[in-house]
């Protein structure tokens, strides 16, 4: 099979909506439906594009501070006995992991999880704070080894950041839930990482709202997506340089590529100087902390897609916010220094 009869036949794999129905009942009463607010606040006004209706999805409010629990538990519930008494294991920036840690402790399953040395403290003390036991490396492609050998000998199930057709159906229930809580879209724009929630939701949004156009933001120094579809196929990053660590995946993987593929209508590149200012105007408008990526959809709202959203009916997600309240300070400084 050619590798493009190949991603054509994955991308049939994308869920289904009787699928993605089933999924937000199965979390139901299990996860947050988290809320949606309009941006109208003063603060934020001069900065948003003209004549446009602007409205976010709190999704930071979600169980461990992130989409990412949607797909963790998703997993976590799969899992046999026997897996579940091997335990679970996962590799991240941090709000995957905190994720995993979460749903595992749901059906009290252990996990390992693996993060690099450079993660917010904050996010390695919450894993631990919900059980699970943390490993740390250098950097991504070491976590990755790490992982892969933590699955080897000892037997646990790899529960991946966005590689996984429960990972995307899990954020395929958080795009169901935000085509239903903000109707009638034109545009709905949402970070990417690896490819994980944008597959997912940009598959529920095109199942339950057509005509809206679904749209990936990148950080600059993460682009892995935008060369994949360039190049027509997963692209690996040489090198990751970017504020938004949890926008840092060094690479696509082909399930996740393919459906993201499907039914995304294109992708913009920010800047971290972009994320740093939404930050600090988010927190002044909303009052609400949110990390870079949590601010990415809402910087590029502001930035490189500002005259094509103009008097168009906007959605943006705040992904997450899992931040130490230092960091989070400084970034912000940071963000009101710039020109």
């Amino acid at each position: 099979m050619s590798e493009q009869c190949r991603e054509q036949a994955i991308s049939r794999d994308a869920p289904d909506l009787a699928a993605i129905e089933a999924a937000a009942q199965t979390l139901k009463g299990r996860i947050v439906e988290t809320p949606v607010v309009p941006l109208v606040a003063e603060a934020l006004k001069p900065h948003l594009p003209g004549g446009a209706e602007v409205i976010g999805k709190l999704e930071l409010f979600q169980h461990a501070g992130s989409f990412k629990a949607r797909g963790a538990l998703l997993n976590i519930l799969d899992f046999s006995d026997a897996e579940a008494g091997h335990g679970a294991t996962a590799v991240s920036a941090g709000n995957h992991a905190l994720a995993v840690a979460w749903a595992a402790r749901q059906r009290q399953v252990h996990a390992k999880v693996v993060m690099m040395k450079t993660a917010d403290p904050v996010r390695v003390a919450g894993c631990r704070a919900l059980g699970a036991e943390v490993v740390q490396t250098d950097d991504i492609h070491g976590a990755f080894a790490e992982v892969d050998r933590i699955v080897a000998e000892e037997g646990r199930r790899f529960i991946h950041p966005f590689e996984s057709p429960l990972t995307v159906l899990g954020t395929a229930t958080c795009g169901r839930e935000a085509a239903m809580q903000m109707p009638d879209l034109d545009v709905m724009v949402i970070p990417v990482g690896g490819g994980g929630l944008i597959a997912g939701m940009a598959r529920a949004m095109k199942l339950l709202q057509p005509n809206c156009r679904v749209i990936g933001v990148e950080p600059e120094g993460a682009d892995s997506l935008t060369r994949s579809f360039a190049a027509g196929s997963p692209q690996t990053l040489e090198k990751v340089d970017t504020i938004a660590d949890s926008l840092g995946a060094p690479m696509t993987l082909p399930y996740s590529f393919a459906v993201a593929r499907d039914h995304v209508d294109e992708l913009v590149r920010i800047r971290d100087d972009d994320m740093l200012r939404a930050m600090g105007l988010i927190y002044d408008g909303l009052k609400i902390a949110v990390e870079p990526a949590g601010a990415a959809s809402t910087a590029a709202v502001m930035g490189p897609l500002k005259q094509a959203c103009a008097g168009k009916r906007v959605g943006v997600i705040f992904c997450g916010s899992n931040i130490g309240e230092e960091r989070f300070a400084a970034l912000v400084a940071k963000g009101r220094g710039l020109a």
